[in-house]
C-alpha cells in the first residue's frame, strides 16, 4: 500500500527534485550541525509539523535542504522567516518575487528557493541571492582578466569579493556535489580563487 502521509509525499517529491543520491556520515554530520530537523524546529515554535509539510507541498514554503540518513527533515531554523517578513505564507510569493524588477527572473528565484535547494547561503534571502550572483558573476570576470601576472590592485579585488562570498556561503557537502552535478559555487568562487591566488601575507 502506497504511503500518502506528508512525511511520505515530501520525501518523494524531494527526490524528484534532487534524484536518488546517498548521504554519508559526513555529510549527516554536517547537516545536523548547519540545519535542524524539521519536526523539532515545529515542536519549538509550537506548529503542526504535517501542516507544515502541506505548505511545501502547495508550493507555499520550501522544500527541505536535506533529507538525513535516518529520513529526518533538515531545514533552515530561521525556514519562516520570510514568510514572517511578508505577512504570512499566502503573501510570501508576491513579497519575495517582488525583489527583482524582472518578473521572470522573481519568478525563477521563487522556483528555486522553493525547490529547497538554496543551501549554497547562510541566510536565505531575497538580497543575499542577489549579492551571491552579483559577487560570483564579479569573481568570474576578475578570473578571466587576471592575466599572466596580476596586479595587487587585482588581486585586492578578487580578494574582496571572495571574502564577501565566503561570509554568505556555507561549507557544502558531498552530497551537494553529487545532486548538482559538479562543483559547487564555493569550489569555484571561493576555495579555487585562493588556492590559484593566494592572499598577500604581512
Amino acid at each position: 500500500m502506497t504511503d500518502t502521509t506528508p512525511a511520505a509525499r515530501i520525501a518523494e517529491q524531494f527526490r524528484e527534485v534532487n534524484g536518488e543520491h546517498p548521504m554519508t556520515a559526513d555529510d549527516d554530520a554536517y547537516v545536523t550541525e548547519v540545519f535542524v530537523p524539521l519536526d523539532t524546529l515545529c515542536a519549538a515554535l509550537g506548529r503542526d509539523e504535517d501542516e507544515v509539510r502541506l505548505l511545501m507541498l502547495a508550493g507555499l514554503l520550501p522544500l527541505p535542504g536535506y533529507l538525513r540518513s535516518d529520513g529526518a527533515e533538515m531545514v533552515p531554523r530561521d525556514l519562516f522567516a520570510l514568510a514572517d517578513a511578508a505577512g504570512g505564507v499566502e503573501g510570501l510569493r508576491a513579497w519575495f518575487t517582488g525583489h527583482w524588477e524582472d518578473a521572470a527572473r522573481g519568478e525563477a528565484e521563487w522556483a528555486a528557493y522553493l525547490s529547497g535547494q538554496y543551501v549554497c547561503l547562510r541566510e536565505v534571502t531575497p538580497a543575499n541571492i542577489r549579492r551571491k550572483d552579483e559577487l560570483t558573476a564579479e569573481i568570474g570576470a576578475l578570473l578571466a582578466a587576471a592575466g599572466a601576472d596580476p596586479s595587487p590592485e587585482w588581486r585586492a579585488a578578487l580578494h574582496a569579493r571572495v571574502d564577501a562570498l565566503d561570509a554568505l556561503e556555507p561549507a557544502f557537502t558531498a552530497y551537494d556535489r553529487l545532486r548538482f552535478g559538479g562543483p559547487t559555487s564555493r569550489d569555484t568562487c571561493v576555495d579555487a580563487p585562493r588556492a590559484l591566488f593566494p592572499p598577500a601575507r604581512d
